[in-house]
Formats: structure tokens, sequence, C-alpha cells
């Protein structure tokens, strides 16, 4: 019988954890739950109208919507990857809700979340998403670029970077009592980062409106960099002359660069990222692709930088 090297199986916290998540996908694998209230959180399953397929979608099949439902990171509702933030976060209440954009832009505002995406067409992306726990998935994100929207507030020549905002609510965030992280959440993007195609401000998923779980009602999505960089509940964007410090970056710099684009040759202090575990399996046997698979499309940006260095 054939050994499985250890570097191939998965961390224990994340693979104890997945066990709970295999439970509730079990009943789920062959399908897409059907359109009722989430009994597991209290959560109301609402349709998005009028959404177009994108070009920019990867030919995979997605994950089903229990599996993305089921297995989440999310800091601010439980401190492990799994079901917990799913269970802790039928609470939360995403509406109503603005969103502040502020710096170096010549219109800046406090938007309506209705206002903020009303004037663009929804898409759904269906993306490779990348963890750097080593597990991936691929989802159908509904969403709008995030181009659009830094064109929309116009941006003056003193922004080089975008800063992201998550919620500080000590009342509908348990954790954020706890000193596990420093709140609220922060990240940050370069600005030709930001207006790349491919990076999205995403409300919702398999055509319906974001469960509080996966990051609603908005969040963003870089599916070329790994998953912490693509900010939940966001509440602010600031356009900034300065790189930001995100709140990964601040809390264990040596594992979490400003970058954090997907590279299997750089591997987290504790473990490698050559190959990681495609969710439902438990073990890491899919190779991971440089840039999460979407090098052709963005490696123009980091041309002439050590990827080691700033990672």
């Amino acid at each position: 019988m054939a050994r499985i090297r250890s570097s191939e199986i998965t961390p224990k916290h994340v693979y104890v954890n997945r066990r709970a998540f295999m439970k509730v996908s079990a009943a789920t694998i062959g399908g897409i739950a059907a359109f009722t209230p989430d009994l597991a959180t209290g959560q109301t399953r609402k349709k998005l109208e009028g959404v177009r397929k994108s070009p920019l979608s990867t030919g995979e099949t997605p994950n089903t919507y229990e599996h993305i439902t089921s297995f989440n990171n999310f800091y601010e509702f439980d401190s492990g990857a799994g079901d917990g933030p799913k269970k802790r976060s039928g609470r939360f209440r995403p509406s109503p809700w603005s969103i502040a954009v502020d710096g170096h832009v010549a219109k800046p505002a406090s938007y309506a979340l209705g206002d903020f995406i009303k004037p663009h067409v929804l898409e759904e992306r269906i993306y490779r998403f990348r963890c750097v726990e080593a597990w991936s998935l691929v989802i159908p994100w509904i969403g709008i670029p995030l181009a659009d929207v830094i064109k929309r507030v116009e941006p003056t020549s003193k922004a080089r970077f975008v800063e992201f905002y998550t919620l500080h609510d000590v009342g509908q965030f348990p954790q954020q009592r706890t000193n596990a992280l420093e709140w609220p959440y922060v990240e940050g993007l370069r600005l030709d980062e930001a207006m790349h195609p491919l990076a999205i401000l995403a409300v919702g998923l398999y055509g319906e409106v974001l469960p509080n779980q996966n990051g609603a009602p908005i969040r963003l999505v870089v599916p070329w960099k790994y998953g912490f960089k693509s900010i939940k509940s966001i509440v602010k964007m600031r356009f900034v002359e300065r790189q930001p410090i995100n709140t990964w970056q601040r809390q264990y710099p040596q594992a979490y660069g400003f970058y954090a684009n997907v590279n299997p040759a750089v591997d987290h202090p504790n473990w490698s990222q050559a190959r990681e575990a495609r969710l439902p399996s438990l073990f890491r046997t899919t190779r991971t692709l440089p840039f999460n698979g979407y090098a052709d499309q963005v490696q123009h940006l980091y041309a002439g930088m050590d990827l080691r260095r700033n990672y």
C-alpha cells in the first residue's frame, strides 16, 4: 500500500474543523441546496436578479453551495477554519449598510450599499479560491469589477494604494471582544492591482445574496492572492499614498506579507504551499499553481519584483 507523505496531509487544526464540515456537506454533495431559509443560521436566502455570465470565469466545476458556506475563515466570528462562522453569524445584520470612500479621491462620499452597487451590472465570476492554510474551493461569486468603483470616485495622482476596512462592531462580531487580532480588520492593494479586471467586489454567490459567514453584504475577491487578502464586510475604502500594513502582516509578518500572491515556491513557516486540499478532499494532493492559475493575466503586475522577498 502506498504511503501518503506527511506534507500531503492537511494540518490537524484544519482537519478537525473540516470533519464537522463534511457531515454537513454529505447530504448535498450531488447538487445545490434548495432555495429555503438556512435552518442552521436562520438566514433567509435571497435571489439576485439581472446577473450576467462573465467570460473571465474558470471552466472548473464549482464546489456546492454547502461546501462554500460551511467551511470558512472569518475571524470576527471564529478563530479557526470550519463551520464556526456559519454557526455564529446568524444574528449578524448586513442591512442597512453603508460604505465610506475617502482619502486621495475627487469624489469622497458615504454610499448606501444599494447606491454603491446600483450603477453596475452584476456578473457571475467562477473563480478558484486558495486559502493560505492550503485548502481551496471553486466559487461562483456574484459581484462588480472593483475597477468600475475606483473610476467612479476618481483617485487623484497621490493615490497609490487602496486600503479596506471591515466593520468594527463588538455587538455583532463576538471575536472582536478578544485580542485574537488587532481590530478592525484591514487589508490593502496597490492601485494597479485593484484596477485589474479580475478583482471584484462580491455581493453574492450561486446567484444569491452573500451569506453572513462568507462576508455579507460585500467583500473583496482577488483570485490570484491567498484568501486572507479578500477582506469581508467592508465599510470603508481609503485611497492612500503609502503602502498600508494589513492585519495579518502586523500579526505575523514572517508568514503574511502585503502582496500574498499564491506562490507554491514560497512556503508558510509551518507548512509547504506546493500542494493544496481541494475541498471536500482532506488531503493536499492538488498541485498549487503560481498566482493560483491566473499567472497569464496578472504576472505582468510584478515584473522585476523579487516575489520571495515581496511575498
